[in-house]
């Protein structure tokens, strides 16, 4: 390979012969290494692909972004076609403290294919973004973000491009996915099939905070509950303690869609682009309401093409009337409060250590308890607002905690446990026994201070809703006290949005 003749003259006149021919070399290994670099990054054609193409699309994505993706498999589907997972983030190798999980499944009804191909481009974008875009970049920083394309390989193996029908929506055995997940209300004579209980293991080992499952055949973004409680077949609206933040959570994408907040008619419309599933029609044994129940998680189904296996040629204009929405809906995974439960030593009465399996509760929103990790950690997502946090563990005194969120930042809030002398400390549910004793706060303990690297920087997005984000040095830290909560607000300012 020759030196193009456009670099000859940056080594001189070659009047030492030695230190030319040297120079040269190093300029030629330069070239090399940089066009190896600009070809080893491959990207993704807007067509379909199938589970060979798309196994090696990930692939590829690991390969020329080793520092910031992992790929794993949640198990085998009917006909032994591995569930792939692609992981984005600063730390997709292994979870990190306070860093949240959020997901994407496509491809549940394996006739509705969109999703399964957006879910690439998704990647390829936010990847392609990492160093550049200032928001992204402290997205994937702050946040774990796990991709599966497809949930039902051998329905998609068995669809037919068709805008309607249903061949190829069940697994390889004709199940509906969106049917048989554990419920009260789901006919149990149903065996649960492997695909379900795969993603049922990664939901519980994993603990996502915010979660979407693309579908197709409609423009909706369809929020909790999809039946109504105590009576499966009403067709009413089901609202969930959190109804306010799954109606936010939904009116982002919506309004961030180029079409679906209009109310575009496909099969129906709906007012701004969005539904409460029991009010819509009834489904009992859906995965959303499961992940509500039984996880710390929010999630919702989105339909996000009229059509539901179109023609390749309208892939593109499918991705560009989904992108902004796919990303503005996952930032909203840094809202509300987070933090970590200590509990006090029973050796040592001024020594707290990290407590996992604490059952967690916001006042005014009952029905709904999750638990704090083994780490630890808990996550709330909630709107700016007061609230008061309940806190039991069997070992510790039952602790009532009032707290703040703003809008655009995530409160942080720790909370020590006193040892408990008796009193059982268990929270039972809904209207149950709260325990013997409540007290406001734990014992006192040091005040966390946390803030991002890269501030004051701002950036421009084509974003709707993100056109210019400040992000200036900003932090905010809450820790309980006997008593008290103190709050400290350091020099900030976030527009829109702060990852804490």
């Amino acid at each position: 390979m020759k030196l193009p003749s456009v670099l000859v003259p940056l080594c001189g006149d070659g009047s030492a012969k030695y230190a030319y021919m040297a120079c040269q070399m190093l300029l030629l290994w330069l070239l090399l290494v940089f066009t190896f670099t600009a070809v080893s990054v491959r990207g993704v054609e807007f067509r379909y692909h199938n589970q060979f193409a798309l196994e090696e699309t990930l692939r590829n994505f690991t390969k020329d972004y080793p520092g910031i993706t992992s790929m794993y498999s949640v198990g085998k589907s009917v006909l032994g076609q591995e569930m792939w997972v692609l992981v984005l983030g600063k730390h997709a190798a292994r979870p990190a403290l306070l860093v949240p999980n959020v997901k994407y499944i496509a491809n549940m009804h394996g006739n509705e294919v969109v999703g399964r191909e957006l879910l690439l481009h998704l990647a390829q974008y936010y990847l392609s973004q990492y160093g550049k875009n200032v928001t992204l970049t402290r997205f994937l920083q702050a946040t774990r973000v796990h991709l599966m394309p497809t949930m039902n390989p051998d329905g998609f193996s068995n669809a037919e491009q068709a805008c309607h029908g249903v061949t190829g929506r069940g697994n390889a055995l004709g199940y509906d996915l969106n049917r048989n997940f554990p419920d009260n209300a789901r006919d149990d004579s149903n065996p649960q099939q492997p695909e379900v209980t795969n993603v049922i293991n990664w939901i519980q080992e994993t603990n996502f905070l915010l979660s979407a499952n693309l579908h197709g055949g409609a423009l909706v973004v369809n929020y909790p509950f999809d039946s109504y409680p105590g009576d499966a077949s009403l067709q009413e609206y089901a609202a969930s303690p959190d109804d306010d933040v799954f109606r936010h959570l939904a009116l982002t994408y919506s309004r961030s869609h180029r079409n679906m907040y209009k109310g575009v008619n496909c099969v129906a419309s709906f007012e701004q682009g969005i539904t409460n599933g029991a009010e819509w029609y009834p489904v009992q044994g859906g995965m959303q309401d499961y992940m509500y129940r039984n996880s710390s998680g929010y999630e919702v189904l989105i339909e996000i093409s009229c059509c539901k296996y179109p023609r390749q040629d309208q892939l593109q204009g499918l991705w560009e009337d989904n992108r902004d929405a796919l990303i503005n809906f996952l930032l909203e995974a840094h809202m509300g409060v987070k933090g970590l439960i200590y509990g006090q030593s029973s050796k040592v009465s001024d020594v707290f250590d990290i407590v996992g399996g604490a059952v967690i509760q916001v006042m005014g929103r009952e029905g709904i308890q999750f638990r704090s990790t083994a780490l630890g950690e808990y996550y709330k997502l909630l709107l700016p607002g007061t609230y008061t946090l309940l806190v039991s563990h069997p070992d510790f005194v039952l602790t009532t905690v009032p707290f703040e969120v703003t809008a655009g930042r995530v409160s942080r809030l720790d909370v020590k446990l006193m040892r408990s002398s008796g009193s059982s400390g268990r929270m039972q549910g809904p209207g149950g026994d709260w325990g013997q004793e409540r007290r406001t706060g734990g014992a006192a303990g040091e005040e966390k201070e946390k803030s991002l690297s890269g501030s004051n920087s701002a950036a421009t997005l084509g974003f709707k809703f993100l056109h210019q984000l400040w992000f200036l040095p900003q932090i905010i830290s809450v820790m309980v006290t006997s008593t008290v909560i103190s709050l400290s607000v350091l020099g900030c300012k976030s527009d829109l949005l702060n990852f804490l």
